[in-house]
Parts: structure tokens; C-alpha cells; sequence
């Protein structure tokens, strides 16, 4: 099987840059540590012995070096995807099939790995490197990659098409709050009322499909935590990016390996959180059994933790909790768990994806503790839309009712008005 590589010209052809690349693996000495400069200068003398054989322009001979270099020293044809800003999202369904979001659309990549070995190499390179396995024995594999970009592999036999390998990439620069207001994600009043809730204290808990920008959203809201404060963060793979917190602990979780290392999980981690002094726990995402120590711990005084989970709406998100705590405590009455929750959670928030491709919060709701074995909740704000402008939804973030006020915000200092305007004292507003 033969693809030619993205970006490559046709003057060689895939048999020929292949027989390029093992020359200059031929003539790398793999006895000791060898730079990135040195496999550079092989490539550029292998590439002078091809022009003398092979017409190749100035540009061509450019644009096999950079090929032949992130064959052997990087991800292959992926990594000038890596460094295109525009693309949020690699999805490579076989060797020969390479899609990529742009601008919330998908496009197919041309051209493709070479073989699928060269692809299953490219897999293995990036699960060695955060110390994860993945084979046919165990095919599915969560990673990351240095930069933070979240990676999922499954491999064959679970795939029918050969390694498929997804990638959502997030911003180098992490996006504040700021960011997502100027990008029309919330309004400014609600932005407001969330930063005062994370300065009150308040455990927050982000909701939202997939791609809805739940882990940008909590790493926007992190910015608004007390430098002074000890934060310790809790991941399946770790990809917040919190500024600014010097004290700041990160935990990611491991999965079994072969040579006999047992697997650390979410729970595990929640659990050893607890005796690290913690001020706030921040748990990147909540899918299982992990749910119900996480609340255990927002009910034991770690006041201003926070989450997110996948939900269809912030009503939804409460069901959802429901049955995660029972995947981890079977016998535990539903009534009890309704009432771990309205005790825990404070405010929870909605995000989506519109059609327009755009994300947006669509809801801000309060947790008011539970009622007649009901989880009480009320809408603070719902957004809206009002119609399409250049493609674009258009909308407004109304007011549905004023947030109730509770012992824990008068004791953070926070106070409302009739406006729905928070503020904040003098010895809040210093956080």
C-alpha cells in the first residue's frame, strides 16, 4: 500500500521517498542519543545524492526534507497538521484515510500514511510517550501528546479499517473568559455572575455534549481561583491548562500495564487528593463510579470544586449523576443520592454546539438542595436565539430568576442585589 504525503509533489515517487527515508535510517547511529540536527544534515546529504539522480527544485527539495524529518523524528504527515492553528481536530481512519476539522467543518486530508505499519508506529510513538499501552490484546487507549492535545486510539481487531486515531487539539495560549466573551460564547453579565461564584467558593459543576468546550470553559473558570490557594487536578489524560496557581498538584490517572504496574483511577486519585490539603479539587471530567467520591469531597468541606460530565441539558447532568454514583454504590438509595448531589453542587453550567458550528452557554442553573426527594433546581440564564445573521445565530442570555442567596456565599463575602448583579466585598473582591 502507497500513499503519497500530504503536501508532497510528484516528481518522486512513494517507493522512492521510502527507499530515501531507510538510507537515512541506515545512517543513523543508534548506539548513542542523536540530535535533531544531526538526522537533519543525513537527510539533507541523502537528498544531494538524489538530486543527482532526480530533477528536484529548490521547493521540492524543501518539502522532502520536511517530509523525510517527520517521518523519522516526528508524527509523520500529521505533524504539519499539528502546526496549522486552524485545525482543532485530526481523525485518521486507516492508513489512507486522514480527516481534519477547520473552522468547524470536516475536510478530507490529501493523501495518506504510507503503510499501516508506518501508522501503527506513529500510534505506538504517541502512547510510549505518557507511559500508556495499547495493543490487540487491550486495542483501546487514551493519550495525550506533549503539547496537551488529547489523543484516542483503537486499534484492530476492535477497528475494521486499521488504526483509527483521533486528536482534538486545544490552543496553545489557554482562551480566558475574556477570550469567549469577545467570541460571543456569554455575555458579560453571566460572566460576571460565574467569576463571583468561583470567588464565593461555590462548587461548579460544566455540562455538555461532546465538543461543546466543557475543558476550555473550566479552564477558563480556574483563572478566577485565589493564586494563594492549593489546587490539585484530577485527569483521565492532563489537559487543563490553569495559570497563574503557583500551589497548583496534577494528577493524571494510569491504566494497567503488562509488566505488571496496576492501573490508578479516577477514584484513586480523588481518594489520595483528600489527605494532600486540597483547597479545591478540580476533576477534569466525571464519566463513572468516580462520581460519587467527587461529591463525597464537595461535601466535606472543599468548597469551590469543580467538574464537567456529558449531558443533553443541566436538568439532564442531575439524572446522569444519579446513575454514575450507582455504578460505584449499588445499594445506596436513590434518595440518598438525590441528596448527595443537591448538597454538593451549587451551580451548574450548560454548554452547546450550535448549528452554526459556534459554542455557547446555553444555561446557567442553580442547586438548591433537594425537595420531596427531588433535586430542587432554578434557571439563572438561559440563552435565547433570536435569528441568523451572516450565518451566524444571534441571540441574547436573558434572566430567568434571581440566584437564591446561601450561608456559603454571605460567608464568602458575596452579596446580591435585586438586579441579579453580584457584589463583592472588599475582602472578596482581594482574591
Amino acid at each position: 500500500m502507497g500513499q503519497r504525503t500530504a503536501g508532497g509533489g510528484d516528481t518522486l515517487s512513494v517507493s522512492r521517498r521510502e527507499e530515501l527515508r531507510a538510507r537515512v535510517v541506515e545512517r543513523i547511529d543508534f548506539s548513542r542519543e542523536t540530535s535533531d540536527e544531526e538526522v537533519s544534515g543525513l537527510i539533507d546529504d541523502v537528498i544531494m545524492e538524489a538530486a543527482a539522480e532526480s530533477c528536484l527544485t529548490v521547493s521540492e527539495r524543501k518539502q522532502l526534507h520536511r517530509e523525510l524529518f517527520h517521518s523519522i523524528r516526528r508524527l509523520d504527515i500529521l505533524e504539519e497538521l499539528l502546526q496549522d492553528p486552524e485545525v482543532t481536530e485530526i481523525m485518521v481512519n486507516g492508513p489512507s484515510a486522514v480527516f481534519l476539522e477547520r473552522a468547524g467543518r470536516i475536510e478530507r486530508c490529501p493523501g495518506g500514511f504510507v503503510s499501516e505499519q508506518r501508522l501503527g508506529d506513529i500510534v505506538q510513538t504517541i502512547v510510549a510517550d505518557c507511559d500508556r499501552t495499547v495493543n490487540a490484546a487491550s486495542p483501546i487507549a487514551d493519550a495525550r501528546l506533549r503539547d496537551g492535545s488529547r489523543v484516542n486510539v483503537v486499534l484492530p481487531p476492535v477497528s475494521l479499517c486499521g488504526p483509527v486515531l483521533t486528536i482534538r487539539r486545544f490552543p496553545k495560549t489557554p482562551l480566558s473568559m475574556e477570550d469567549l466573551l469577545r467570541m460571543g460564547a456569554l455575555s458579560p453579565e453571566v460572566k460576571d455572575l460565574l467569576a463571583d461564584c468561583v470567588r464565593a467558593g461555590l462548587n461548579i459543576f460544566i455540562s455538555g455534549g461532546t465538543g461543546a468546550g466543557k475543558t476550555t470553559f473550566l479552564s477558563a473558570l480556574c483563572a478566577y481561583i485565589d493564586p494563594g490557594e492549593r489546587v490539585i487536578t484530577i485527569e483521565d489524560n492532563a489537559e487543563l491548562q490553569i495559570p497563574g496557581i503557583e500551589d497548583l498538584v496534577r494528577l493524571e490517572a494510569r491504566s494497567a500495564r503488562e509488566e505488571g504496574c496496576s492501573a490508578v483511577t479516577i477514584r484513586d486519585m480523588i481518594r489520595a487528593s483528600l489527605r494532600m490539603r486540597p483547597d479545591r479539587i478540580i476533576v477534569g471530567e466525571v464519566r463513572g463510579p468516580e462520581a460519587i467520591d467527587m461529591l463525597q469531597a464537595m461535601n466535606t468541606g472543599h468548597d469551590g470544586s469543580m467538574s464537567t460530565g456529558h449531558a443533553n441539558s443541566a436538568r439532564d447532568m442531575m439524572s446522569r449523576l444519579e446513575t454514575m454514583v450507582l455504578m460505584g454504590a449499588v445499594d445506596l438509595p436513590l434518595g440518598a443520592i438525590r441528596g448527595q448531589i443537591g448538597s454538593a453542587l451549587d451551580i451548574v453550567v450548560f454548554l452547546g454546539r450550535l448549528r452554526d458550528r459556534s459554542r455557547k452557554l446555553l444555561e446557567v442553573a442553580q442547586v438548591l438542595g433537594t425537595e420531596r426527594g427531588e433535586i430542587r433546581m432554578h434557571t439563572l440564564y438561559r440563552f435565547t436565539e433570536k435569528g441568523v445573521s451572516d450565518g451566524k445565530i444571534t441571540g441574547d442570555w436573558e434572566k430567568v430568576e434571581d440566584i437564591v442567596v446561601t450561608d456559603k456565599m454571605r460567608l464568602a463575602g458575596v452579596a446580591f442585589d435585586g438586579s441579579g448583579r453580584s457584589e463583592v466585598s472588599a475582602a472578596c473582591s482581594a482574591l
